[in-house]
């Protein structure tokens, strides 16, 4: 889900405890080069290696930092951005395929990519260098939140409108955003039954029953897979730019609205489901999205000895998840 999770540097025990449990769920197999391996000095003998002309450039981590992709500014101008993990690896050749097509159609900037990197200097994987992008991640900030939900259900409804003709489909490829719920059923339970004497399971799992209810019958439209305040980039309170289309697909959006959950308070949450323009199942199967991501969060840290506030902190979001999945049963 997640990706570019929070402002400053948040890779720690805690944050890799819950990750982890992320990982076992999406059945991804993490390889001998990890996320800690990938370092400046890596990306410095990359560039040196298949870029010449940038190899003069700096390159420091970048303060935001996320969970599939490890990144680097590349001077001013760019990011070098490597998967962190084989799973991941498809991402670099989605974006550089869609990236391109996307941005020409939406009403502010997405990453726009300059080069594509091969395997080397003991890094195993491709890897993409993208222009850099103003704003400051939405984690943490204090903005017009009414404002911002104006922009992100505008954005989002142009990214819907766009053709999808030869688009990648919702799947394995984009972690099931956009998929069917379904594939988190044993999750949910699981979940569940950690936290029972915790939260009222009874309304989690009517939450969860009603987003399982329905399928989207309408076309499948484009969807971002990720929309968390830490891939939203603000200038003057408004969004400026949207990052990290890892998990891009063609199906159902509903995983687009979580942040209704996880970020808004109450008038912004009306106001963002409201001009999102979706109907009313569709707003359901997203609160199935948040109760699944809210439940991981609190189950895997108690499983782990995790502080889970400190980790919806990195995320981004606005309450911790016991606060997600109160409000999810009783909104």
């Amino acid at each position: 889900m997640f990706g570019r999770l929070g402002a400053g540097d948040w890779w720690h025990l805690d944050t890799v405890a819950i990750f982890a449990v992320v990982a076992s769920r999406r059945r991804v197999r993490m390889v001998p080069m990890d996320k800690s391996a990938i370092t400046p000095e890596v990306v410095r003998c990359l560039v040196r290696d298949q870029f010449p002309d940038w190899a003069q450039l700096a390159i420091r981590p970048v303060n935001a930092d996320g969970w599939d992709n490890t990144s680097f500014r590349l001077g001013d101008d760019f990011v070098a951005r490597l998967p962190s993990a084989d799973p991941y690896a498809p991402q670099v050749d989605k974006e550089q395929r869609w990236l391109p097509y996307l941005r020409q159609q939406l009403p502010v900037p997405i990453p726009e990519p300059v080069a594509r990197g091969r395997p080397g200097c003991g890094f195993p994987r491709p890897w993409s260098v993208l222009r850099w992008l103003p704003g400051v991640p939405l984690s943490g900030l204090h903005v017009d939140e009414e404002a911002l939900a104006d922009d992100l259900a505008t954005f989002l409804r142009s990214l819907r409108a766009i053709d999808t003709t030869g688009a990648p489909e919702a799947g394995p490829q984009s972690f099931h955003r956009g998929g069917d719920l379904g594939v988190y059923d044993d999750d949910v339970e699981r979940s569940l039954d950690k936290l029972d004497g915790d939260l009222d399971t009874g309304a989690a799992r009517a939450v969860w029953a009603r987003a399982r209810s329905s399928q989207r019958a309408q076309p499948p439209v484009w969807l971002h897979g990720d929309v968390a305040p830490s891939n939203l980039l603000v200038l003057d309170g408004r969004l400026a730019a949207v990052i990290d289309f890892g998990q891009s697909a063609v199906g159902d959006p509903a995983c687009d609205l979580v942040m209704a959950w996880t970020y808004f308070g109450s008038n912004a949450r009306r106001r963002f489901l409201d001009r999102t323009e979706l109907d009313g199942d569709t707003v359901d199967r997203a609160r199935g999205w948040a109760l699944w991501k809210g439940l991981l969060a609190v189950a895997g840290a108690a499983h782990n000895g995790a502080d889970p506030a400190a980790v919806s902190r990195r995320w981004g979001w606005s309450r911790t998840p016991a606060e997600v999945l109160d409000l999810l049963v009783l909104d």
